[in-house]
């Protein structure tokens, strides 16, 4: 499973530096959710507004650096930074849990600085 797992999340991060909802969205489910200090997102449309969201603040072509990475079974943990032209992140991270080929539980926090 940790192959699967590290492809799953090497194709979410690829995604996501794209800022491509289409390819987030193929990594999840219906019944997928994403934990966030504002919250539970759950399902597809919300996950799609969810990553709308955060690609306003993180657009293709920001600097991204990952920290740390960790993958053990069917759960992966990432630790990043970014900055923007309209936020600085110096700290994010991110833990997933795998089933069945797709993200089913993600948490989610960064610190930002608004520009």
């Amino acid at each position: 499973m940790e192959n699967n797992v590290e492809e799953i999340l090497i194709h979410h991060l690829t995604a996501f530096g794209n800022n491509n909802l289409d390819a987030i969205l193929e990594d999840y489910t219906e019944t997928s959710v994403i934990f966030t200090p504002k919250g539970i997102v759950k399902g597809l449309e919300n996950i799609r507004q969810f990553f709308a969201e955060f690609f306003a603040v993180i657009p293709t072509g920001s600097a991204f650096g990952m920290d740390q990475k960790l993958i053990e079974g069917n759960v992966a943990y990432i630790v990043w930074n970014s900055d923007s032209n309209v936020a600085q992140i110096p700290v994010g991270t991110d833990s997933f849990v795998f089933e069945g080929n797709k993200i089913q539980y993600h948490t989610v926090a960064d610190y930002r600085i608004a520009k």
